[in-house]
């Protein structure tokens, strides 16, 4: 990371010129060397380079009242900085297209280091689909991986859960500066994640939520991983963008297949007709990543963790889960199937939820969970 105050507000300033694209600025940089010496360069050898609006931007740069802000922040800890001249940049990243010149990191920069696994999927997840991203997501963990998503709702809150309640290795790229956290209710989450993991942004300080730096931010998730697993997708969502682009950038593709009544199956179904790998447990992740060195390689993985204890559940239980099977339903079909009464299966349900057995959908259906 970046520590001389001279040397990081000429990185910062740079990164702030609008419309100087990290291709540009890769560019300026074999030509001059350094950022300072870019400052430093005079208006009609910029132009050679860059357009006379850029050139521009250049020269006027270190006036930007952003960068005091930015320096001031980078004083506190575990905030840093983090350059294409740093031995801490990832080397993965350097392989993707426009790989960004600066990266805002916050917490714990070992992270870099452990190889990737990026767990993506909708904003919109069912309860099954959070709970099996939490799984899959603390198993490969354990097995050594981090665990890279994007700090949004459904999936990737549930891939980022997972990993805290393993060793913490998690990285959440996200398409905001890191002086905002969106979205808003996942505050606490990041807090969690700087305790233990990482946030990284290529965007600078005050970068609101526009939505076009989400699908960008996307790269960077498939750059920093060896494959990327999606859990649940529409077969319009956001993180099959994250996939194309980890098959562009080499990366291996996982999908978790689903009901092919769900639309967040959809997207899954499509990838894996596509060639992504269907996966049902962490061990066709890790058997397929084989290559790759891991922390921790002899650790005993399981993708679903224990099954609840149903000893002590009365008998009823048994035929209301048997009728359920594994497709969101309502009550009075399972009472229907079983044989039961409404008010037997009501019960058996609620007794059933409370073991985290099944989960109660907000269309007032039941998902059997395991």
């Amino acid at each position: 990371m970046v520590t001389d105050p001279e040397e990081s507000a000429a990185w910062i300033a740079l990164s702030m010129v609008e419309g100087l694209g990290s291709v540009t600025y890769c560019q300026l940089l074999l030509h001059f060397k350094t950022p300072q010496a870019i400052l430093a360069a005079s208006y009609s050898s910029l132009c050679e380079l860059v357009s006379k609006g850029v050139a521009e931007g250049i020269q006027k740069a270190p006036e930007d009242p952003h960068i005091a802000k930015t320096l001031d922040w980078l004083s506190q800890p575990d905030n840093h900085l983090i350059t294409l001249a740093d031995a801490y940049y990832p080397q993965r990243l350097l392989s993707i297209d426009q790989p960004p010149p600066v990266l805002y990191a916050k917490g714990n920069l070992q992270m870099l280091k452990r190889p990737g696994l990026a767990i993506v999927g909708s904003r919109h997840a069912t309860p099954p689909g959070e709970s099996t991203a939490e799984q899959f997501a603390e198993s490969l963990c354990r097995a050594g991986f981090a665990v890279v998503s994007g700090l949004a709702l459904g999936i990737d809150g549930a891939a980022h859960r997972g990993a805290l309640k393993a060793d913490g290795a998690t990285i959440a790229v996200v398409g905001t500066g890191l002086d905002i956290v969106y979205p808003a209710r996942h505050k606490a989450l990041a807090h969690q994640i700087v305790q233990y993991g990482l946030l990284l942004s290529e965007y600078p300080l005050g970068t609101p939520s526009l939505t076009h730096n989400f699908p960008r931010r996307n790269r960077i998730i498939s750059g920093l991983s060896e494959g990327c697993l999606v859990v649940e997708a529409n077969i319009d969502s956001g993180s099959l963008i994250t996939a194309r682009l980890a098959i562009e950038q080499g990366r291996e593709v996982f999908a978790i297949p689903g009901s092919i009544h769900s639309p967040v199956s959809k997207g899954c179904h499509a990838l894996i007709k596509q060639g992504a790998k269907l996966v049902e447990s962490t061990e066709d992740i890790v058997s397929e990543l084989k290559h790759v060195r891991l922390p921790n390689p002899a650790l005993s993985i399981s993708p679903n963790g224990s099954l609840p204890d149903w000893t002590n559940l009365p008998a009823e239980a048994s035929p209301v889960l048997a009728c359920m099977g594994f497709d969101p339903i309502f009550a009075e079909l399972i009472a229907a199937r079983a044989g039961l009464t409404p008010e037997q299966v009501s019960t058996m349900l609620t007794l059933l939820e409370l073991e985290g057995v099944v989960s109660h959908l907000a269309n007032g259906q039941f998902q059997r969970l395991v």
